[in-house]
């Protein structure tokens, strides 16, 4: 199918951009999938697993209601998940999960907290296009930290990865940091990568894009967005 329709089913405000009739009609004749943005678009790390839960089986059984059956994907609202999110996505029924921080999906992509890019007012010219569609994955393993929830405590993360073998050179790899621009690079023998930050983060959302030129000037791509909670 060309694309997947994400959908929160009960906006606050009761704000639409489509109705439900219309879903019904591009979902009869095959023109997208449709997929679940929750029931009111919260942001999910910040509830509590009762809510969470909440949110997304009362956004299921209302696609069951109007469409017949209940999605299978979820992009998460503002593409924000914690360790607790994805536990109970995987146990509402969800196949997988889509966060918000650009990269190429890979084998060794974790299910429920998969990339996607973001094409928008500010992101969304064709030379970002260009650049989307012609990414290839950074395939990588053992993330650390493995919750994208941060805590006062742990913040700035202690942020690391592997990259798969299958990636014969990792000269030329560099990460940017949300604000910050492009941070250093400790390379620990192998494939082993981390990244280190001399000072906290701000509250709210926080991205990591690291990059690698791949065959044929393709970018490699490996992305990871964080929560930053603030003080209690």
């Amino acid at each position: 199918l060309p694309f997947t329709l994400f959908v929160a089913t009960d906006p606050v405000g009761g704000r639409e951009y489509m109705t439900w009739d219309q879903l019904r009609e591009m979902a009869q004749m095959d023109l997208a999938t449709i997929g679940s943005q929750t029931a009111t678009h919260p942001h999910l790390p910040l509830l509590s697993p009762e809510q969470i839960r909440e949110q997304l089986e009362r956004s299921q059984a209302r696609f069951k209601a109007e469409l017949g059956q209940a999605p299978d994907l979820i992009a998460y609202p503002y593409g924000e998940y914690s360790t607790t999110v994805q536990e109970i996505t995987r146990e509402v029924g969800f196949v997988a999960g889509f966060g918000q921080q650009s990269g190429a999906i890979a084998r060794t992509s974790e299910r429920y907290g998969l990339p996607r890019f973001a094409l928008n007012e500010a992101y969304g010219g064709m030379d970002r296009f260009r650049t989307a569609v012609n990414a290839l994955p950074l395939p990588v393993h053992d993330v650390v930290p493995d919750d994208n929830l941060l805590g006062p405590d742990d913040n700035p993360p202690m942020y690391g990865f592997t990259v798969d073998e299958s990636v014969p050179s990792l000269a030329g790899l560099t990460c940017y940091a949300g604000g910050r621009g492009e941070v250093p690079v400790q390379r620990l023998g192998g494939q082993r990568v981390e990244v280190r930050f001399d000072k906290p983060f701000p509250k709210g959302r926080m991205r990591i894009n690291c990059t690698l030129m791949g065959p044929d000037n393709r970018w490699r791509w490996f992305g990871n967005q964080f929560l930053v909670k603030g003080a209690e």
